[in-house]
């Protein structure tokens, strides 16, 4: 298991027996409460930011208000819960978050050992490299001998020292306590580069005094599939939020957005009417109305809205859709069929 985890996995398995039966009634004790409750991270551009008016903005953010819509009928009926990454699983294995939407990576030791739930992959990433622009670097592998700032026993840092092993690219450790301070650390000159996950590191980038002192290189040393994490012991909880970010998916692959979705609701199209609950019983199964899609759609969008506007060209990011586009696209983001 990694050793980043070593030392509170216990405590973390040990809380499910603490939360008890508190996950079999998930979407009633929404209902019964009138909001979500949503776990996101501290300020992650692209993911989770906040404005000064409280406003909530980015992908996981509305991934839960696509939930929202879809159970309560109404997007904006979420409290957000900004998690340290230390304290994110056990908030939401102790019930204090309904949902965990918060850039998290799916692992094999979270998703054994934990009772936790992926529910599917909101974003493809994978960890980067935000290099000085004075090393004339122009790919990883022009990299020789760097400096690295890195958080102390993160899983980020036994990746890199992995992958620089292979490549023999000699390298030196400058340990930080908090990744805010590697970050300060880089922005400060103490060393060439660090290392996160990519998504991260624009919005890393666009923070420095200098932005164009710093490139981000292209390609990645790691697989970082991240997704929202429900609790086990609740089913349809789990296929609520697993199908809130499938229909944004398949409403894009079939044209349907937040501005169109009320002139397609009469389309002839089966799998279209099958999506906005005009055939079939489509909310059934998931205890919810007929229409749950359609709400999710209208409020929210679809994720190709969703991704342009927390990181595409509607943003400060401007970040390349890549992995993340649809799979008849180039892409990897797919939807089993809604049928």
């Amino acid at each position: 298991m990694n050793r980043k985890y070593a030392g509170w996995i216990c405590l973390l398995i040990a809380t499910v027996f603490l939360a008890g039966s508190a996950g079999a009634t998930t979407k009633e004790g929404v209902i019964k409460r009138g909001f979500l409750l949503c776990g996101v991270s501290t300020g992650t551009t692209g993911f989770s930011t906040v404005d000064e008016q409280g406003n909530w903005s980015g992908l996981d953010v509305d991934i839960c208000r696509a939930v929202a819509a879809a159970t309560l009928e109404d997007a904006e009926k979420v409290k957000y819960l900004p998690l340290a990454e230390k304290e994110s699983f056990s908030a939401l294995l102790s019930g204090e978050v309904d949902i965990l939407s918060r850039n998290e990576t799916w692992t094999f030791s979270r998703d054994a050992a934990l009772a936790v739930h992926f529910t599917g992959i909101s974003y493809y990433d994978g960890q980067g490299l935000l290099v000085a622009t004075s090393l004339g670097a122009s790919r990883i592998s022009d990299l020789k001998k760097v400096r690295v700032c890195s958080q102390v026993g993160s899983a980020m840092e036994e990746n890199l020292d992995d992958y620089f092993a292979r490549n023999k690219i000699e390298y030196k450790n400058v340990i930080f306590e908090t990744s805010d301070l590697a970050v300060k650390g880089f922005s400060e000159a103490k060393c060439d580069l660090i290392t996160m996950q990519q998504s991260m590191l624009y919005g890393v980038r666009l923070g420095l005094a200098d932005p164009k002192s710093a490139v981000v290189m292209p390609g990645v040393i790691s697989k970082e599939p991240l997704g929202p994490v429900v609790r086990h012991g609740d089913d349809t909880w789990l296929d609520i939020v697993k199908w809130s970010l499938y229909a944004m998916i398949t409403a894009e692959e079939l044209g349907i957005d937040s501005t169109n979705v009320g002139e397609m609701i009469i389309s002839n199209n089966l799998a279209v009417k099958r999506l906005l609950g005009q055939e079939g019983s489509v909310g059934k199964g998931l205890g919810l109305k007929d229409d749950w899609a359609y709400q999710i759609i209208k409020q929210v969008g679809n994720y190709g809205e969703v991704f342009e506007r927390s990181f595409g060209s509607e943003s400060s990011l401007n970040v390349d859709r890549g992995l993340n586009n649809l799979w008849n696209r180039g892409g990897l983001q797919y939807s089993p069929p809604l049928r």
